[in-house]
């Protein structure tokens, strides 16, 4: 039998699913899974530093969530508020990079002006870089990098050029996937740099995750033979 090297991840992308039915199955408002889960995105974070990954990237709120309900995304800004003007320190302490990807139009100036002050907080080369996707869709990143191309008056297009003007650069491919929850699907996350990303699927609702199913994830995904196509 041939032996194949141990593949090791340099960037990892989670689909945080089920905070909603975490907290429901646990008697809380429903609204209270999404603080729970922010605090396992600060756990994970710190598993992935320890397993040497260098990049996270984590879906934490969609271009359709705005389509939520009023109270909702209302709960979501106010979490998101509070991580701007609260984390920082605890980021650069703990060095921890964080960029913001998606369309910052959306959100308001004041909001704006703090994740501008958070990446420049934590800008310096630090252990790991957390890529926080904020009203993220991937069709509507494929379309702003056409678009920024023919405002260019760009006539030709390399796999290459086309990546420098998504909203992710310089944010490395995600080597694999995570998806909690229980869905089989991507919902628009990262489809230009997932295409040779090995997925995971599992059932555990995201505040549930633990670190024995995340080093599980990561001892598979170093058996895979990665050969994107040849």
């Amino acid at each position: 039998m041939n032996e194949h090297p141990i593949v090791r991840a340099s960037c990892i992308g989670i689909i945080m699913d089920g905070n909603r039915r975490w907290a429901k199955e646990n008697d809380l408002p429903i609204y209270e899974g999404h603080s729970e889960g922010y605090k396992k995105l600060k756990e994970a974070v710190r598993w992935a530093r320890e397993a040497g990954i260098s990049h996270v990237a984590v879906y934490a709120f969609s271009t359709e969530n705005w389509q939520r309900s009023e109270q909702e995304v209302g709960y979501l800004m106010k979490l998101f508020r509070f991580i701007l003007e609260n984390e920082t320190q605890e980021m650069v302490d703990n060095r921890i990079g964080v960029r913001f990807v998606g369309d910052r139009a959306r959100f308001s100036n004041d909001m704006q002006e703090m994740m501008g002050k958070m990446e420049r907080a934590t800008g310096a080369a630090y252990d790991v870089t957390l890529h926080l996707l904020m009203s993220y869709g991937g069709r509507a990143e494929i379309v702003a990098g056409v678009n920024a191309l023919l405002s260019e008056g760009t006539t030709s297009i390399t796999e290459d050029s086309f990546a420098e003007k998504l909203w992710s650069h310089p944010m490395p491919d995600p080597d694999l996937i995570i998806r909690t929850g229980g869905d089989k699907r991507l919902s628009n996350f990262l489809p230009w740099q997932s295409a040779y990303s090995e997925l995971f699927f599992i059932d555990t609702k995201w505040p549930a995750f633990t670190k024995e199913e995340f080093d599980a994830i990561l001892a598979e995904f170093s058996t895979r033979e990665r050969r994107r196509g040849k």
